[in-house]
């Protein structure tokens, strides 16, 4: 039997565990500072309610299908945004809710494409251009917490329409995934997937400067934006060939890139939940993780017991008190040291008779090497405090 994960889908343990909980909190509290509010469902759904309307999707094709006893029709969620339909049922509007957790995609894991991913989402249901550059207000503010240089790219599905409409192209949203791929795929293979649709000429127009747009009616919006996001301290960047391949967006869309990585680390745009204008965005903690340059000091203390099990507890259980982190190591002094090294153990605590008969006790720094004493203070019968001598 094997015994690997299976392609696409990994492991995390140690540092980078660590690394993902502690960006995970960051996004956390940031999403509840701008007053969201959090949410959990389901990984397995119905597969029809999985699909939705969007079948043509790429997204959609690669959706996880599976089958349970019952032999009901099942999917595994691939994204959030369709469980939204369900979630802001009845809900006073604006109805702003995040959700971090696992999606599914059935597709080659190739460069930094797992087939099971972390999305962090932030939706507001009832939304204005207003609230979208709330949204990524809160985006640039987790970024800025984990120092990640990014720059926010937006445009608007408005303003492609007027182009498309402009140049007659009829088959719109086949156009649309194709610009689409502009960053992914050489511009001669777009064009050239684009000449099959009769629209490469929508080339030329969306590779002029930013002053060409403002002919167009929807530019108004892109402006808007941009000045809601200055109000909030942060610029954008209008970027015409930007599409999202979805084809559920009817308004503002994003990505957002970072150095160091050619795919986006957060994407969004705004789009129809139950008939209402809302606004979205998704952070994928597996590529934010990559940009991340953060490195965590954790301290980590090793409680050695010599035979005094019951004294080492009770200084461990102190200890953690204080909020650190405490193993015990019931064993030769010598395996103790390696178990250290091994995890990384910061200190290391020493409790035998003559410690405990002294009230003193050793700390090693594992980086140094040098030694202090730990003394013990019984101020209460219930309460040991540890003071460095």
């Amino acid at each position: 039997m094997k015994n690997q994960p299976v392609k696409g889908f990994r492991d995390v343990t140690g540092k980078q565990a660590e690394k993902r909980a502690f960006i995970r909190e960051v996004i956390r509290r940031t999403f509840e500072k701008y007053n969201f509010e959090q949410a959990e469902t389901p990984i397995i759904e119905y597969e029809e309610f999985v699909k939705g309307e969007n079948t043509q999707d790429d997204a959609i094709s690669d959706v996880f299908k599976l089958k349970d006893k019952g032999d009901r029709k099942l999917a595994l969620r691939y994204e959030f945004t369709f469980q939204l339909k369900r979630l802001a049922e009845n809900k006073k509007l604006p109805y702003k809710r995040f959700q971090i957790g696992s999606v599914f995609r059935d597709e080659p894991a190739q460069g930094n494409r797992l087939r099971q991913f972390t999305q962090c989402d932030i939706d507001t249901i009832g939304s204005t251009i207003k609230d979208e550059a709330e949204i990524l207000a809160a985006i640039k503010e987790i970024l800025n917490a984990l120092k990640t240089k990014s720059v926010i790219y937006i445009n608007n599905r408005k303003l492609l329409d007027e182009i498309l409409n402009e140049l007659n192209i009829k088959q719109k949203e086949q156009v649309i995934r194709e610009i689409d791929k502009l960053d992914k795929l050489p511009e001669k293979e777009v064009k050239e997937n684009l000449k099959k649709l009769n629209a490469e000429k929508i080339l030329n127009i969306i590779g002029n400067k930013q002053g060409f747009f403002k002919k167009y009616k929807a530019y108004s919006e892109i402006e808007e934006l941009k000045k809601y996001c200055k109000n909030y301290g942060f610029e954008v960047v209008f970027s015409p060939s930007l599409a999202r391949g979805l084809s559920y967006y009817n308004g503002s869309v994003f990505e957002i890139k970072s150095p160091g990585i050619k795919e986006t680390i957060c994407a969004g745009g705004s789009y129809l939940v139950n008939n209402i204008q809302s606004t979205g965005i998704s952070l994928g903690l597996e590529r934010l993780e990559l940009v991340t340059k953060i490195i965590l000091k954790i301290e980590r203390i090793l409680v050695v017991s010599l035979n005094e099990d019951k004294k080492a507890i009770q200084i461990a259980k102190q200890l953690r008190k204080q909020n650190k982190n405490v193993t015990i190591f019931y064993g030769k002094p010598s395996k103790a040291m390696e178990y250290a090294n091994a995890y990384g153990m910061k200190k290391v605590v020493f409790v035998g008779a003559q410690e405990i008969k002294k009230k003193k006790f050793k700390i090693k720094d594992m980086k140094t090497g040098k030694e202090k004493i730990l003394v013990i203070e019984k101020r209460t019968k219930k309460d040991l405090v540890l003071n460095r001598e």
